[in-house]
């Protein structure tokens, strides 16, 4: 009975060793493959409508939750907005749950809202910007202004691409799909 446990003992650790490569999953891996997907089911969804970016980078989906009859903002405009934008940690769970250790897992992150400024509106530049510091927006929050009118509200999803990419932005990790609840109150004149 030892010699044939002492035989399977380097026949077991060829095993995993062959089975272990050098392609290392991470984090960032599993995060952008779960984004992706979170988005494709959106993308399939009869609900939601596609718009492609200006940029030719990709294509953001929205649901309209309320309708307008006001104009449409250009590219080079600058609008007054309401808007909550979230993503969440883990797409295949609720917004908030009880994991495996009975702690209550906030998993739906709001990242920024008017609603927690008073309810403020902002006003912002439609133009897309690479920094944020200018008063620019990203690729697809801008894509979702240019065909919005006046009084419409939103709910768009922004695929990582046309969000904050391959890089970390605040809490927001790469690779992230946002969701934005837009509302169009004015252009600026």
């Amino acid at each position: 009975m030892k010699s044939k446990l002492l035989l399977l003992l380097p026949l077991i650790s060829i095993i995993l060793l062959s089975s272990c490569d050098d392609e290392t999953v991470t984090f960032d891996d599993l995060h952008k493959t779960n984004n992706e997907a979170a988005f494709m089911a959106i993308a399939n969804n009869s609900e939601y409508t596609k718009i492609e970016s200006q940029s030719k980078a990709g294509f953001i989906m929205y649901k309209e939750l309320v309708d307008g009859n006001g104009e449409k903002p250009l590219f080079t405009d600058q609008v007054v907005v309401r808007y909550t934008g979230w993503y969440k940690i883990d797409w295949t769970k609720e917004d908030t749950y009880t994991n495996e250790e009975g702690k209550l897992i906030k998993n739906k992150q709001i990242f920024d809202s008017t609603a927690n400024r008073g309810n403020i509106p902002s006003t912002l530049k439609v133009a897309t910007s690479i920094n944020s510091y200018d008063g620019g927006i990203i690729d697809g929050f801008s894509t979702a202004l240019q065909h919005m009118e006046v009084g419409d509200k939103w709910e768009v999803w922004i695929p990582w691409q046309l969000g904050y990419g391959s890089s970390a932005s605040g809490t927001i990790p790469a690779y992230t799909t946002l969701v934005f609840e837009i509302e169009l109150l004015e252009i600026v004149k």
